[in-house]
């Protein structure tokens, strides 16, 4: 077993998310079977109830990789020393709210936090933001915690890149296993391009695997875009078990060497690639050599991608512009 215990807080701990979360943690999904972990849980004053129970599930489990459990509602407390952050935590958006209303609610919110990163967390922290708008969120966190390298902010976009995933492969009739390289462009948003051009089913380009463009162009996009709402609908309750999966996915994508040939979806600092303006937190197409994350460079985008992602890349820019004079 490793010595060194990786340090993971965990904001909005109490929440749907997070406890779906927060045990995935602890039994060693994350970083893996021989890895210890220390949790440390941030929430609100008035969930710190909740957040005690969770506190005294995870003892119950006595999971052997889990040495210490903090729980605190002081976000330095919660960062101190970490080495990796989750956000999860934010104001969700209610009826009757714009988008632009979200952003400036949840920006108080996340620069107290970043704040509290660059003064606590370890220089070498990984912050991964999910709470929502969590690009912008992200970007806000970049602009705060200065300490920090930027190339270890993202936001999650590997949930939309399952959902699609799976989506290809119910049309394709083939296991989600085969369907790979299915890159989610832009926000985590309604204007999302889950790129369907460069996605493999069983080898073959996903367009010869499933010769229909109009529905990859429609129905299918339309569907990995409005998913988070269709299962609010049925649900009455917000996706929390699958975001949870795909927090534990990007953080295994990004701590590990992606296999030759594969990419992944992940939100991080745009340096200019594919016209994407230098200093954005957008979803791409990534590959990890383990410590650090890059770009994959040298994709063909057809001139109908190319127009996608340059309608979520305007939102982006849209939303960077009404959060500047509070960063």
């Amino acid at each position: 077993m490793a010595s060194q215990a990786v340090k993971v807080a965990v904001t909005g701990a109490a929440g749907q998310i997070g406890y779906a979360l927060v045990f995935r943690i602890a039994s060693g999904e994350m970083f893996g079977g021989n890895v210890p972990v220390e949790l440390s849980l941030l929430e609100l004053p008035a969930a710190m109830g909740a957040l005690k129970g969770v506190q005294m599930e995870l003892e119950d489990c006595a999971f052997p990789l889990l040495k210490k459990v903090t729980i605190t509602d002081q976000a330095a407390v919660a960062f101190e020393e970490a080495d990796w952050a989750i956000l999860v935590g934010a104001v969700p958006r209610k009826a009757g709210m714009e988008r632009g209303d979200l952003l400036r609610i949840n920006a108080g919110v996340f620069l107290a936090q970043g704040a509290a990163l660059d003064a606590a967390a370890k220089k070498s922290c990984r912050v991964l933001v999910v709470g929502n708008p969590c690009n912008t969120n992200a970007l806000i966190i970049k602009e705060k915690a200065k300490s920090l390298d930027p190339r270890n902010i993202f936001a999650m976009m590997m949930l939309d890149e399952t959902r699609a995933r799976a989506l290809l492969a119910q049309k394709a009739g083939v296991g989600v296993g085969a369907v790979r390289n299915v890159a989610v462009w832009g926000n985590h948003s309604a204007t999302q391009f889950p790129d369907f051009y460069h996605a493999t089913v069983n080898g073959l380009a996903a367009t010869a695997a499933i010769p229909d463009e109009n529905w990859l162009r429609t129905q299918f996009l339309d569907s990995v875009r409005k998913r988070g709402a269709e299962i609010i609908k049925v649900r009455g309750l917000s996706s929390a078990a699958s975001a949870a999966n795909g927090i534990i996915e990007t953080v295994r994508a990004v701590t590990r060497p992606t296999p030759p040939g594969d990419f992944f979806s992940v939100a991080l600092v745009s340096r200019g690639e594919y016209g994407v303006p230098e200093g954005l937190i957008a979803g791409f197409p990534v590959r990890s050599d383990g410590v650090r994350c890059s770009v994959v460079p040298g994709l063909q985008i057809p001139e109908a991608a190319s127009g996608l992602i340059r309608e979520t890349t305007q939102e982006l820019e849209a939303e960077r512009a009404a959060v500047q004079g509070m960063v």
